[in-house]
Parts: C-alpha cells; structure tokens; sequence
C-alpha cells in the first residue's frame, strides 16, 4: 500500500485518538493512587517512610505498571467513545461520502495504535523491569504485608538433572538460610544427600558456606552410609535470585536477561519453564493486541445503531473484558504444562484477529 501521508483529517483523529486515551488514563491513574494511598497511609505513618520515597521511589514506579496493565482496555475505550460521537454527529458518514474509504480511515487509527503499541512493548520489554524493582524494594521496607513475602519459607528447585536443592529459611537480608539440603536421585531413587544447617550464600563468589555439614549415600540395596564433616564451601548452581519467588523475580527482569534466565532453567531442567515463558511471551502479544482492539473497536462504532453510544461502549467493554478472561484462562493451561506457552498466549490475539476482520469487513465501506 502506498504511504497516503498525514493529512488534515487523519491529525483530527489522531488528536483525539491519543488525547482520549490519555486522558482515560490519566484519569484512572488519579483515582487508582488515591485509593492506594488510602489504604496504605497506615503503613506509611507507622514505618515512617519519607515523602519524597513515596512518590519517587513507590508512586512514580507504580504508574508505568499502571499505564500498561491498562493500556488495552483503554484504548478500546478511546476508540470507542471518540469513534461513536463522530458517528452521531455524521461525521463518519461526511468522510465516507467524500470519497474517502474505510480503509483509508483507518490510516489515523493505524498510526495512533502504532505509537501506543511501541509505548506498550518499551514499558513492558525495559521500563517497568527496572521501575518494578524499586517498587519492590520500597514494600519490602515500608510495607508490613511485604515485608516477609519475598521468599517461600520452604524453596524447593531442581538445579540441574536429576540434583534438586532443598532451601528453608533463607533471608535476603543477610544471605542465610537456616537449612540447605543436596539431592541425587538416579531415576526415580534418591542415591545421596548433602544437608547443613545455617548455610551462607556469597554472591562474589557464589559459594554456600556451612560450619558443620552431613551427608548420606544408599547403595543399591538401600544401604544407608552416614558421614559428618567440618567446613562446607562448595559451588552450587543455585544463585540467590533464583530463590525470590518465581513470579515476583521475573517482573524485575529485562528481556535479555530474561532470557537467559530462561535458557538457565531449561538447561537446569527446571519445572518453571512454562511460567517464565508465558511472562516473555505476553511482553510481545499485549502490545500487538492494541492493534486487534483498535480495528474491533472503530468497526463497531463506526456507524449508527438504535441504543446510541451506550451500546457501543457496552458491547465493546463486553468483548474487551472477554479477551482479557481468555487470556488469563490459556495462561493458566500454559504455566501447569498443559499447553505449550506460546500457543497459549498468543491464542486470545488469533481469536480476536479473526473476530477483528470480520467486524471490519461488516463495516461501512
């Protein structure tokens, strides 16, 4: 298709493209820190956070999650609300009957998902990685239900093949864990274990330290062989990070570490795979979704029906709220192995694409 350009009417639908979205999340951001103010103002007072760790370190972090987590619904919202009062006033049917087609009016509405799709992938690929962490850390520090979540009490992790790590206990703070245990399994038999009590991890040279260790061989008749030792300073493949609960871990990651982290669990053999892969995959299918949504939204409203914008608006949030139920159903087939990840995240976008021609094919020519 030839590049048509930008014209006087595409800028009149692109400003009011952008400034409605804007606006509605703008809107939504106020009242979503009000409430969240409220409610954690005790907190606040209590553990004497500073003002200035309030609103730079939590709330500024906050918005970016915020502006992305409802960047889809309010699109479609933009679309439709600003789409449909241009229906009522003849607009729409004005510029369909100069001579302009559909196809050529939705040029504006291309460009205009195309900018709010690229803020989308930068928030959800690099910023809100880095801003989730100082986010992280503020509630770890002045908020008293996070303060103790960060690590499962009982971690348990496969470390490589057929080797698993038993950690109990561990605090970040001071990188200790009040239990550390080794298992070798051959098959489906345990064949030996290492186990020591206050183990230390040290980042530099991610070793874990114990003063005191035991450890257990069966021999083939079940034979038990038990041994203490004095001074355990070993490498285990099993960093620190790695312990911090799965989902929280892997919202703090950027896309290449991510990555990698990924490419590690699978060589590792890990169990997680499916979680991990579905964060990376919804990185890239959310911010495509703003172009599905776009196209269903100006199909629906793009002409006059009995009932008025209310419909439209109605109909819309339906389907919207129907994709993000979709999307929430098939990542939980993915992340219990049942379904490959990418299939299942991306499924919602396919289904939805396919709802997407058909509205614009119904659409006014």
């Amino acid at each position: 298709m030839r590049n048509p350009g930008i014209k006087i009417l595409d800028r009149y639908i692109i400003r009011k493209f952008l400034g409605t979205y804007f606006f509605s999340i703008a809107l939504i951001i106020v009242i979503v820190v009000v409430f969240d103010w409220t409610e954690k103002t005790d907190d606040f007072y209590e553990l004497k956070a500073p003002l200035n760790a309030i609103l730079f370190q939590y709330y500024a972090n906050f918005i970016p999650f915020f502006i992305n987590k409802f960047s889809g619904l309010f699109t479609f919202i933009a679309v439709i609300f600003f789409t449909s009062k241009m229906a009522y006033q003849t607009e729409i049917t004005a510029i369909l009957s100069s001579g302009v087609s559909f196809r050529r009016l939705m040029w504006p509405y291309f460009i205009s998902s195309l900018l709010i799709a690229m803020l989308s992938l930068g928030l959800n690929l690099w910023v809100i990685p880095v801003t989730s962490q100082k986010q992280v850390a503020f509630e770890a520090k002045y908020l008293k239900k996070r303060q103790n979540i960060r690590y499962d009490r009982h971690i348990y992790r496969q470390i490589e093949p057929g080797l698993f790590a038993y950690v109990r206990g561990y605090s970040g703070s001071d990188q200790r864990a009040s239990f550390l245990a080794l298992e070798q399994y051959k098959g489906n038999q345990m064949v030996a274990t290492l186990e020591a009590a206050e183990a230390k991890f040290d980042p530099e040279t991610r070793h874990w330290t114990a003063e005191r260790y035991t450890t257990r061989t069966f021999d083939i008749d079940r034979t038990e062989h038990f041994e203490k030792h004095t001074k355990l300073d070993t490498l285990i493949n099993l960093d620190a990070t790695e312990l911090g609960r799965v989902n929280e871990l892997i919202k703090t990651l950027k896309i290449g570490p991510l990555s990698q982290f990924i490419s590690q669990q699978k060589a590792k053999g890990s169990n997680m795979i499916g979680l991990i892969e579905v964060e990376r995959q919804t990185r890239f299918s959310y911010p495509l979704a703003t172009f599905i949504l776009t196209l269903i939204g100006v199909a629906l409203s793009s002409r006059k029906v009995r009932g008025g914008m209310g419909l439209h608006i109605g109909i819309g949030i339906t389907l919207c709220f129907t994709y993000i139920l979709f999307g929430r159903f098939f990542e939980e087939f993915a992340k219990s192995g049942v379904m490959n990840p990418t299939l299942a995240v991306w499924i919602p976008n396919m289904i939805y694409a396919v709802i997407a021609i058909y509205l614009y094919r119904k659409a006014p020519k």
